[in-house]
């Protein structure tokens, strides 16, 4: 049965792996399965057609026959769920990494998104020299704990995991604003998921669709 996801058509970053399909894309090489993109634009995602697939109109979305999910955690919690590789078979460990999966984007993203929201779409505002210094605080007080809990350890929790995917992807958030440096150990966490042939197939199938490029083979 042929898996479809949404996409944006033009994608903000210009297909620099921060748009939310890329993390549908990479799980969904990380289990080995084929997929099929529908590029959406930005009009198009306020209309009736995606509105019935996404209520808040963003992507993205996917469906399987009958099956159709929004939000990038439980999609990529379903490919986990129902496919070998992104978690483990022990009933603990499945755990765990599943609370991890719940960390990156409850705990971990929301001040990287207002740090990120800060910089573009606030940085005009008189008041911005003084606020973006306090959200890049509140994500320092974030990132602090986790690098403590990653440790030396080449993962979160034992193998590469759904909450290694979902961890790495918010984190990479981070690259433009530098921060990411102030922490070698995650900065290396981040570098080891961007290795990983499954993220580099799935950041240029992003790529390809954005400049009209092809993805390299294999």
């Amino acid at each position: 049965m042929t898996i479809f996801i949404t996409a944006y058509d033009r994608s903000p970053d210009g297909g620099k792996g921060l748009a939310r399909d890329t993390r549908v894309r990479w799980a969904l090489e990380e289990v080995g399965q084929a997929y099929e993109v529908r590029p959406v634009s930005m009009r198009a995602m306020k209309e009736p057609a995606h509105l019935a697939l996404h209520p808040f109109g963003q992507i993205p979305t996917y469906e399987e026959g009958d099956l159709a999910l929004f939000e990038t955690g439980a999609i990529v919690f379903h490919i986990a769920e129902q496919r070998a590789g992104l978690l483990p078979e022990d009933a603990n460990a499945r755990a765990r990494a599943i609370t991890w999966m719940f960390a990156a984007l409850n705990t971990v993203e929301p001040p990287i998104l207002e740090l990120a929201n800060a910089r573009l779409l606030e940085g005009d505002k008189p008041w911005s020299r003084e606020r973006i210094p306090l959200v890049a605080e509140r994500v320092r007080n974030r990132l602090d704990p986790l690098s403590a809990r990653l440790g030396n350890a080449e993962w979160l929790d034992g193998a590469f995991s759904a909450g290694d995917l979902l961890m790495v992807s918010v984190l990479l958030r981070l690259k433009p604003s530098g921060l990411l440096g102030e922490f070698p150990k995650l900065a290396a966490y981040v570098a080891r998921g961007e290795a990983r042939p499954a993220y580099q197939r799935a950041f240029a199938a992003q790529l390809a669709a954005n400049t009209g490029s092809k993805p390299p083979a294999g």
